[in-house]
């Protein structure tokens, strides 16, 4: 009997096209662990939004599914929450109120107003935002709207924290403020993620495991390399670790010798 976190077992998808059903992924076999920080990476096309995607609800699966915690996942759930690449929050609410729309949807039977307003305020002290409580998106930075889109995400209290490339758009130094945001939130909450990136660097940095998928179509889990870098981490210091660059030179092997890169 299984006792991972979170399962996936022979999970595919077909999606319907001009010329028949597309086979985006095949039998793709995911366990991941409680308090696990993974992240998916490969080649554009190569069906790692996909995943997440499934892993959401979001997409049904044709073939095999997604258990978390014993239970088969086949519609979005708050114990799941998405951080996007676009912040999507609502802009014409204020930084707090973003948050509260997602607290009140789901603890309004079981906290009350004053318990709400104690939570919201400790997410947004999680990702040092609290200062900018009472401003709209359209007032604050890119990063900035990252970072309310994680203490949103963060409010649900989720399971699984699902970040779709969520530092994709930002400069290097809001990113790596944000990697390192991220790093302390994880090492205090426990929480298990899985992040989607394009970045072989921010993947070596923040992960236990790196998750290297296959060419599509018919895409599916290629590698998976364990990262025994011992945390706290500190990107200075892994700049000079022989292992940090060991883990990196495997990704990058793995993705431009042992996967033929599409064509653009």
């Amino acid at each position: 009997m299984s006792h991972s976190h979170l399962e996936l077992t022979g999970v595919g998808i077909d999606f319907p096209t001009d010329k028949g059903l597309y086979r985006a992924l095949q039998n793709v076999n995911l366990r991941i662990d409680k308090g696990e920080f993974v992240s998916l990476i490969g080649h554009s096309g190569c069906g790692k939004s996909t995943v997440l995607n499934i892993v959401a609800g979001l997409y049904q699966a044709t073939t095999g599914g997604v258990i978390l915690d014993g239970r088969e996942v086949d519609e979005p759930g708050p114990e799941r929450a998405v951080v996007f690449q676009n912040h999507s929050l609502l802009p014409w609410l204020s930084c707090y109120q973003n948050v509260e729309l997602a607290v009140r949807q789901v603890f309004r039977n079981s906290k009350s107003r004053g318990e709400m307003r104690d939570w919201i305020e400790h997410n947004l002290e999680l990702v040092h935002m609290m200062h900018a409580k009472d401003k709209r998106p359209s007032e604050i930075s890119g990063g900035m709207k990252q970072r309310i889109g994680i203490a949103r995400a963060l409010a649900m209290q989720p399971k699984v924290l699902l970040m779709d490339e969520p530092f994709g758009a930002l400069d290097a130094l809001t990113r790596a403020h944000l990697q390192d945001s991220l790093m302390e939130i994880h090492a205090e909450l426990g929480n298990t993620v899985i992040m989607i990136t394009h970045d072989v660097d921010e993947a070596v940095l923040l992960s236990d495991r790196i998750v290297m998928m296959s060419n599509g179509p018919a895409a599916s889990v290629g590698e998976i390399l364990h990262i025994q870098l011992q945390r706290p981490r500190e990107r200075i210091a892994l700049a000079h670790d022989a292992r940090y660059h060991e883990y990196r030179a495997a990704v990058l092997e793995f993705l431009y010798q042992k996967q033929q890169r599409p064509a653009a």
